[in-house]
């Protein structure tokens, strides 16, 4: 997987806002943008004189990518009156949705619900699938209410505020057009820029980092705008900042507290940790601090754990709430655009930014018509080199190469990381098996599905196609682990410490159904908004029929039992997640749990072993004397119970707290637990 989580929150942006505009023009054209202007799909609409407007969406990035069809019609008021989207999903899933309102009447209808409701007045359907020209819509729609408030179906209400103005220019040619922040919808805001006038309509969709999409031969003015919106975004983003970290002046003691010692996976007993300047002073035991501190946290026997890590991010900047509200204090970016990330660590570091630290690897991908278009593209052996001196001379810790990598320069490429002082990772580039990747000089494996393809793949198999997930849905199920060439493999990672980070509870869309919740919130959905769940219940694989979920469902469950043998035979596991942040390594650590791991190991797992596999274990990754102050204080017992892990009551990192259940109610979450708060000392 790559850029998931950024892809996820662009579908969930287009579904929230399907459909388009009345237009002046007959055909209206945007193209798509990745890496700094390749073009890597289209949106086409176009409005017949019978009033309907038809829609054709196509985008294809890393070897995937949606195509779709909308047709509809716009009521006077600029909602739907009628609407339908076929095509297919990211990952393959049929889309096939309708909507019609009658009156009062509304239904609807896709792959994964279905409903009738009364309606009075103005409301707007959300549609769980569609294209980015649903923000037309949606803005024309809003310009239309004096209250710049718009009711949504099934549930929730839209609004829309302007952040911002530019002139864009096409030649002679010049505009102005508006940046806007939608709220309403999804966990935060979503950046737009439109036309401005009484009928406003998108002009461009940018994703920092990651995508364009604006108005076809308005391209040059892209780059632009992405700086805008960037400076726009980190005003808001520094507002939460300010209201939601709070600073820990002077020293903080931590009172009767259990402390986790992650190092051999135990629990110990009540104790005092005394912080200061950022930094574990002291540690003794319960009732034996006698320093006066300045704050006081009393712990009243919780459990007290490491700061959290996350070894698969790809960062945006509003990922960092749900990463802080879950524990995660570092993460590990597995891949982004150089540039963005550059500018996010910088905002960390300076205390403008909401999130944990980024321990960062560099991407490497090769050049092809599948490329994932961010970090370096490279043609040849000389290109890789300068790739890595790159990251080698910006303290990048390690690589991860990519599908598209040629696999004619990967013992040379590894060979010069490794001089550089680099560990190597990723995924297995196209035509090769997970074995020859190793003998060529990986450290590490990226995603459960790249470890088994190891087993089913052929010299011809291209797994830059969606065949790398489907192959594994098929054929794992019926793979017998105590086979010999499964015996072997699972030694040989062993033998050469090679660390797996398995991204299992990613993997749970290879078996889920339309209708079905997805896993990673199913345990938590009335915590989430309802169109958070709404979208949560929509398929990413074509399961046609209950035989393929049943073979597809014990494929997933032999996954899950292949990490516990890995784990069992010596193999280093990491945990990761590539998916939404926070929620999904809760889910994962549960997975770990199920494969066999007592919840103690899976806690050693997500503490322990991130520091020690992104460098940084002589500053994190354990509680102890002169070690960062990244405390997570959990009211439960995770090491029993390793679903308390969601309970998360304080969090300290280094010299500022945050209490996860202001940071949930800020993003429209229902809490988790009652927050323990930092007393300041009465001085009296």
């Amino acid at each position: 997987m790559q850029r998931t989580s950024m892809k996820r929150a662009l579908c969930l942006c287009l579904a929230l806002f399907l459909a388009g505009p009345a237009m002046a023009a007959e055909t209206l054209r945007y193209v798509a943008l990745v890496d700094g202007g390749t073009k890597a799909g289209e949106q086409v609409v176009r409005k017949d004189e019978d009033g309907s407007i038809h829609v054709d969406f196509i985008f294809k990035d890393n070897g995937r990518g949606p195509e779709l069809k909308e047709e509809y019609r716009l009521a006077a008021d600029g909602t739907y009156s009628e609407y339908k989207v076929t095509g297919t999903s990211t990952f393959g899933a049929k889309v096939d949705e309708t909507f019609a309102r009658k009156g009062d009447q509304v239904e609807w209808k896709s792959t994964s619900d279905q409903g009738r409701q009364a309606v009075a007045g103005s409301a707007m359907y959300s549609a769980l699938g569609g294209t980015p020209e649903g923000f037309s819509v949606a803005l024309s729609a809003l310009a239309k209410r004096s209250d710049g408030k718009l009711p949504l179906i099934p549930s929730g209400t839209l609004s829309v505020r302007k952040v911002g103005d530019a002139e864009v220019a096409r030649g002679s040619d010049k505009r102005k057009v508006q940046l806007v922040a939608m709220t309403g919808v999804g966990l935060t805001p979503t950046f737009a820029w439109a036309t401005t006038g009484d009928d406003p309509r998108l002009f461009a969709f940018i994703y920092p980092g990651f995508l364009q999409l604006i108005e076809e031969g308005w391209e040059a003015n892209a780059d632009a705008l992405e700086k805008q919106q960037k400076q726009a975004e980190g005003e808001v983003l520094l507002g939460m900042q300010q209201r939601l970290a709070h600073p820990l002046p002077g020293t903080t003691l931590i009172r009767n507290a259990r402390v986790f010692d992650s190092e051999h996976a135990i629990l110990g007993p009540a104790s005092d940790l005394l912080v200061e300047g950022g930094k574990i002073v002291s540690i003794s035991k319960g009732g034996g601090e006698l320093a006066k501190a300045d704050n006081i946290v009393d712990a009243g026997g919780r459990i007290l754990l490491p700061g959290l890590f996350d070894m698969h991010a790809h960062f945006g900047p509003w990922d960092g709430g749900l990463h802080l509200a879950s524990g995660i204090t570092t993460i590990r970016d597995m891949g982004n655009d150089n540039a963005t990330l550059q500018q996010l660590m910088v905002q960390l570091g300076e205390g403008k930014l909401l999130g944990p630290d980024i321990v960062p690897a560099g991407f490497l991908e090769g050049e092809s018509k599948m490329s994932a278009r961010n970090g370096f593209v490279i043609k040849d052996l000389a290109e890789a080199k300068k790739a890595i001196d790159w990251y080698a001379d910006h303290g990048y810790p390690q690589v991860k190469i990519y599908n598209s990598f040629p696999k004619a320069i990967l013992p040379e490429t590894t060979a010069y990381a490794h001089h550089r002082g680099l560990r190597v990772s990723g995924h297995i580039p196209a035509f090769l098996t997970a074995h020859e990747a190793v003998e060529q000089g990986y450290d590490e494996i990226q995603h459960i599905n790249q470890v088994l393809l190891n087993f089913f793949v052929t010299p011809e198999t291209d797994t830059r196609t969606l065949e790398r997930f489907y192959l594994v849905a098929k054929k794992t199920a019926g793979l017998d682990f105590d086979s010999k060439p499964v015996q072997d493999f699972i030694g040989m990672l062993a033998q050469k410490r090679i660390v797996i980070d398995p991204t299992l509870a990613t993997f749970e869309f290879l078996h889920q159904r339309n209708g079905e919740l997805s896993p990673i919130v199913a345990d938590v959905a009335d915590h989430l908004p309802p169109d958070i769940q709404r979208s949560r219940r929509a398929a990413e694989m074509d399961i046609p029929d209950d035989a393929t979920a049943a073979l597809y469902t014990r494929s997933f469950d032999k996954l899950v039992e292949f990490v516990g043998r890995m784990y069992k035979a010596g193999v280093p596991i990491v945990a990761g997640t590539d998916e939404l942040s926070g929620f999904t390594l809760q889910r994962e650590l549960e997975l770990y749990a199920k494969a066999g791991l007592t919840p103690a190991q899976v806690l050693q797992v997500a503490t322990w072993n991130g520091a020690r596999y992104t460098g940084t274990l002589q500053d994190r990754g354990s509680i102890a004397v002169g070690k960062l102050a990244d405390l997570v204080l959990v009211d439960g017992d995770p090491t029993t119970n390793i679903s308390d892990i969601r309970k998360v009551a304080l969090v300290i990192k280094q010299d500022k707290a945050y209490y996860p259940s202001e940071i949930d109610e800020a993003l429209g979450i229902k809490p988790f637990a009652e927050p323990v708060r930092v007393k300041a000392r009465d001085r009296k």
